[in-house]
């Protein structure tokens, strides 16, 4: 199914790990692997996806348990939802791949690359913080954000904010983008995937796995470091956190903040965004992580259609 208000992009049905996740993909080339947080879906990346797929195959799944992908019971781990981006990656035969995620879709992209770096080419990380590891001090001072506990809760978020998703979503996506918001189209999206107690229960899945994950992250630097070579990216509020927690471990790590940017990068700051990731995604090794003077990832232009 193509995707009117996203040219080029084509909707699949793709089952992995027994759970069928809803695709987006779009352009030909070298895999990029796009993996989103909260509230968002596949649709976080609308304004970047076809810059990219001008150049290359791009593939931005909805998450187990988000958008339209089904919601199991479990499996909302970091560990877990890893192993469902390496077997979409399989099951397309685009591996190895720029992976990219963000939010709470950091995590997951951070652990396919410790555990299967065959399949990652690149790894790009935004606005997260991996666990408990060292380095995110100055930004958890205060604790960690309120919407954690209220959200790792069992039963709890889902009752309260049943009838008020459009209002909680809201909130999330003006402050993510320092009061700026976001397309009409595409917000209205976001609120529709997070509507109902099934869709939030199903969301909440992941920050009641954080102490899962926690211990993940663990395990995965205490047996390796990360070899691929990593761009952390960072903008208001988490700033350099996660670049500090990935420097000990990372053997090539290139970090940056984007100024004036709220959490949601790729839709509040997608040209600064692009900007960074060209020169990372496939030119020389010396280069990777600096701004590109003339960027070839514009925006405005369709994208190669997607293969059959």
């Amino acid at each position: 199914m193509t995707v009117p208000s996203v040219p080029g992009v084509r909707l699949r049905r793709i089952t992995v790990n027994g759970v069928g996740l809803n695709v987006a993909t779009a352009g030909r080339g070298p895999a990029v692997l796009l993996l989103h947080g909260f509230p968002h879906t596949w649709r976080l990346w609308s304004e970047v996806i076809g810059p990219l797929a001008r150049r290359y195959r791009v593939i931005a799944p909805d998450l187990r348990g988000f958008g339209d992908s089904e919601r199991p019971a479990g499996g909302y781990d970091p560990g877990t939802l890893a192993a469902d981006a390496a077997g979409l990656l399989e099951a397309l035969g685009a591996g190895p791949a720029v992976v990219a995620g963000i939010d709470l879709g950091a995590p997951p992209a951070f652990l396919l690359a410790m555990r299967r770096p065959g399949l990652v080419r690149r790894l790009v990380l935004m606005e997260s913080v991996l666990g408990d590891l060292p380095g995110a001090e100055e930004f958890l001072a205060g604790g960690p954000p309120w919407w954690f506990g209220f959200h790792a809760e069992p039963g709890l978020a889902e009752t309260v904010l049943a009838g008020h998703e459009e209002a909680y979503i809201g909130w999330f996506l003006d402050r993510g983008t320092l009061g700026r918001g976001v397309r009409p189209d595409v917000r209205a999206e976001f609120v529709r995937a997070y509507t109902g107690t099934g869709a939030l229960r199903a969301a909440f899945g992941a920050y009641r796995a954080l102490p899962a994950g926690a211990r993940q992250i663990r395990e995965a630097v205490a047996g390796a470091r990360l070899t691929v070579p990593a761009l952390a990216i960072g903008a208001h509020p988490v700033g350099r956190a996660l670049e500090r927690q990935l420097r000990p471990y990372a053997d090539r790590l290139a970090g940056h903040v984007i100024p004036d940017c709220g959490h949601i990068i790729p839709l509040d700051r997608p040209d600064a965004l692009l900007g960074l990731w060209e020169p990372f995604l496939d030119t020389d090794e010396g280069r990777y992580g600096r701004p590109a003077g003339a960027s070839a990832l514009t925006r405005g232009v369709s994208p190669t259609p997607p293969s059959p």
